[in-house]
């Protein structure tokens, strides 16, 4: 057994990550402070501290064996008019869980980065190796912590695996989605299932896609947590890897619409919208590092499964 720090694990993929933790027989600490966090979200068996990632120093010590940084504020609209919180919050925030996670001795890291650090790209699937561009401040502040880890690697001998999610969707157990404001595809598709929604913005139906609608890579919540499970095994002292986490295809907007006809057989009116600037045609990844480096396969990230699993989680919330 292993005792681990989950920050941010009142989180929607902090929460499922922390489950399985506790699942597989380990010793789990929740940090979060609640800013978009919630209570439910804290798995059973899990210790909480209500807390800031800043004060992290006040709770290491060296009996953590790791820990696993999802806290973070990732509304990409809000960088944009407020990149002051980000820069505070991602960057300054990782920054002093670092210099921590040294004064106590604890030398593994497992931090949730994002897809949001390359930008818009002109090609596809996107290895690790594909520039890095970012287009909002959520993105650059992500893509700079990526940086500040692997030179505490390089300088301190900290083991670190970093992991770029594309599009995280579904639930696991009573964890799932939580967001407010909503910004996902999925739980805005399923709000108008609901009734909550009168209908669905398509943003663009001319790009250069099989339907004209934009391509996404969506990955069950569940196969992203065995991710990071695989991640704690093979970090190594001194090198940060850096995995992309994906479905290796995509699915586009009118196909997500589509799948969740089906899976609620509910009635889900479009309403077609002029595009969004920055909104590339395609972000798909390619998974092959996470493949080979970690073992990683994804095997629930099929859309209906993906839906579905979304769809109750939806459903029990609102009963």
């Amino acid at each position: 057994m292993s005792k681990y720090l989950v920050t941010g694990g009142a989180g929607y993929v902090g929460s499922v990550v922390a489950a399985r933790l506790l699942e597989a027989g380990h010793e789990v600490t929740v940090l979060d402070n609640f800013s978009t966090g919630f209570g439910a979200g804290v798995p059973a068996g899990a210790t909480l501290i209500d807390g800031r990632i800043q004060d992290a120093a006040q709770h290491l010590d060296a009996s953590y064996d790791a820990v696993l940084h999802f806290a973070a504020s990732s509304q990409v609209g809000e960088s944009v008019v407020n990149p002051g919180k980000y820069w505070d919050n991602n960057v300054g925030g990782t920054l002093a869980l670092l210099e921590a996670m040294r004064g106590a001795g604890v030398r593994k890291l497992i931090f949730s980065s994002t897809a949001a650090t390359y930008g818009e790209p002109a090609d596809g699937p996107l290895t690790e190796d594909s520039v890095t561009a970012p287009t909002n401040p959520y993105g650059a502040s992500k893509l700079a912590v990526d940086h500040m880890i692997a030179g505490e690697c390089t300088a301190h001998g900290l083991a670190a695996v970093s992991l770029r999610y594309f599009n995280v969707a579904g639930a696991y157990r009573e964890f799932g989605e939580r967001h407010d404001p909503e910004t996902h595809l999925i739980p805005l598709v399923l709000q108008v299932a609901l009734g909550e929604r009168e209908s669905i913005s398509i943003f663009g139906e001319d790009y250069p896609t099989p339907d004209g609608t934009c391509v996404r890579d969506y990955i069950h919540v569940a196969d992203l947590a065995e991710a990071h499970l695989s991640a704690l095994d093979v970090a190594a002292g001194g090198e940060h890897l850096i995995c992309n986490l994906g479905n290796g295809s995509g699915f586009s907007v009118r196909e997500v619409i589509e799948t969740v006809r089906k899976v609620t057989g509910r009635d889900i009116p479009e309403v077609v919208a002029p595009r969004r600037a920055g909104d590339p045609a395609v972000l798909v990844a390619s998974a092959r590092a996470a493949r080979e480096r970690l073992g990683w396969t994804p095997t629930r990230s099929d859309l209906t499964n993906i839906v579905t699993d979304a769809w109750n989680f939806a459903r029990e919330q609102r009963s």
